[in-house]
């Protein structure tokens, strides 16, 4: 997905870290990232409690963070992923302020940061090997840009423009129900395919396909053009693709595991394409509810 060569990129709008890459600490991450820890733990065979620490410590050894001085330009997102990162959160806020005053909601942005290595948050400490994740307590995305890569050589999927948008528009859809409440009332220790958990990061994929399906729409207050351009088949098939290989069976059976839908914390494949096609194809956030229905 192309973004428009004149949109202003505000690169103040997202922080930066660096920690010591490789450090065993990591935090009770709230919200739930695309990666699960339990997934690390069968793609690796790594026990993930050393990944893990609740607490809200910082990481030690941390150091100068991704420098995104040079991102200025739509023009300099479509060359450079840390640019592109700065801009769909750009998108992002521009969109979810106005689908959020649709739902009678005032939209609050998110806290967004890109990290190297580690990370200390309010839901505590967490190395790269969680992936993508959103944290309730401080009400932050944090992202290491490295699973991009993980994306294609560990699960599959393409490293494409509007994969990695898909990712960033995931764990914004968290915000969304952190905002709306879903958080509060969801429980996430309910797995299985029509659980509470699964439930929750279907409806986190339905409202990362309503901003892919309102991207093209979706304009820059500062240059009045629309940010991105209308994503080709391709492209769509490429944010399908990521959506598919972070599914719960998809992630078993590449470890060599037992599929055990029991399990599920995120949802199949199947499920995951599916609600994320439900809110490209319908737009709405009413459309995204997969509490109302009997099997999501």
């Amino acid at each position: 997905m192309t973004f428009n060569e004149g949109v202003r990129a505000d690169s103040r709008r997202v922080r930066t870290s660096g920690g010591r890459r490789g450090m065993a600490i990591g935090g009770g991450i709230g919200g739930g990232g695309l990666l699960l820890v339990v997934a690390f733990m069968l793609l690796t065979g790594q026990n993930p409690a050393g990944l893990l620490d609740g607490g809200g410590s910082q990481p030690q050894g941390e150091g100068a963070g991704v420098d995104l001085s040079h991102c200025q330009t739509g023009a300099d997102a479509n060359e450079h992923t840390e640019c592109r990162m700065v801009l769909t959160a750009d998108a992002l806020d521009v969109y979810w302020d106005g689908a959020m005053a649709e739902a009678g909601e005032q939209y609050a942005m998110p806290g967004f940061e890109i990290f190297t290595g580690s990370v200390g948050t309010g839901c505590g400490s967490a190395t790269a090997a969680v992936g993508p994740f959103y944290c309730p307590a401080d009400s932050s995305v944090y992202l290491d840009l490295g699973f991009f890569d993980q994306l294609e050589t560990q699960l599959g999927a393409r490293n494409a423009p509007l994969a990695q948008i898909y990712i960033v528009a995931h764990e914004w859809g968290h915000h969304a129900q952190h905002a709306l409440g879903i958080m509060d009332t969801a429980d996430r220790t309910d797995t299985g395919p029509t659980g509470d958990a699964v439930r929750t990061e279907l409806q986190a994929d339905c409202y990362a396909g309503m901003f892919v399906g309102a991207a093209a729409g979706t304009v820059d207050p500062d240059s009045g053009e629309t940010f991105l351009q209308e994503p080709t088949r391709d492209e769509v098939a490429s944010a399908l693709e990521a959506a598919a290989a972070v599914g719960d069976d998809r992630i078993q059976a590449s470890a060599g595991q037992e599929v055990s839908p029991h399990t599920w914390t995120h949802g199949s494949a199947e499920q995951r394409t599916r609600w994320f096609t439900t809110g490209y194809e319908q737009g709405t956030v009413r459309s995204c509810d997969t509490f109302a229905v009997a099997t999501p």
